[in-house]
């Protein structure tokens, strides 16, 4: 994947289209081949043509599956938790990652984290990687969707939405207790960290209390992405 100018080119269908149809998004150039020309109602007033694919397979990768579809864009802007927190539902998750460096990984947690109705996903900044056209198509569109919010101090973030009402429980496959025996808070925030080495020590000592997935003894962890959807499911069904 190329940059220019601290810009990027997004590609694939889904993070095309909803990068496309999102109103923060500063769209610059858009490049489709002829099998897979957008609807003009979609493009709207995005400067675009018609490219063959070998163009843009050097834009952003012989290995990457674009589909046909290529977009320079502008980071997205950064929102902050205060701005989350100012605009609560009644019932509502969060997701914090802690030690998640994987971009196919964050990609997918959006994913699950739209298709679930989380408010925001809180990462690190040190150790997070950047916005980047991977995190966006394994997001499948919902890095248009949902915040992804950076923050440099994770415990303190933590406090921040205990603060706001938030419960943070992480998930650990050494707790005692199963995450489907629990009645969730209104207000959750689900606490993740890498499958290799799991949460930070602070972090850990951080959280209300611990939950784990009821998972078959055949297989000592799920991944995160897997774990956090698992999870938020969990959250929507009490809901």
């Amino acid at each position: 994947m190329k940059k220019t100018n601290g810009s990027l080119w997004l590609y694939g269908h889904h993070a095309v289209v909803a990068a496309l149809q999102n109103p923060n998004r500063e769209k610059m150039q858009l490049k489709m081949t002829k099998e897979s020309v957008l609807p003009e109602k979609i493009i709207g007033n995005t400067n675009h043509q018609i490219a063959f694919r070998q163009e843009i397979d050097s834009l952003v990768g012989q290995n990457a599956v674009h589909q046909g579809l290529a977009l320079l864009v502008k980071p997205l802007p950064q929102k902050t938790l205060d701005e989350v927190l100012e605009t609560i539902p009644q019932k509502a998750v969060i997701l914090i990652l802690d030690q998640v460096t994987d971009p196919h990984n964050i990609g997918a947690i959006l994913r699950s984290a739209a298709a679930f109705d989380a408010v925001a996903v809180v990462i690190p900044d040190a150790c997070a990687p950047e916005e980047s056209a991977v995190l966006a198509k394994s997001a499948c569109g919902a890095l248009e969707i949902v915040p992804l919010i950076r923050v440099t101090n994770l415990v303190r973030a933590m406090q921040q939405l205990k603060d706001a009402g938030f419960w943070c429980l992480g998930l650990d496959g050494y707790a005692k207790e199963f995450i489907s025996d629990k009645k969730l808070p209104a207000h959750t925030a689900f606490v993740l960290g890498s499958e290799g080495d799991g949460m930070r020590r602070l972090t850990a000592e951080n959280c209300d209390y611990t939950i784990k997935l009821p998972i078959s003894d055949k297989m000592e962890s799920l991944n995160v992405s897997n774990a956090a959807a698992v999870a938020l499911y969990e959250f929507y069904r009490q809901r």
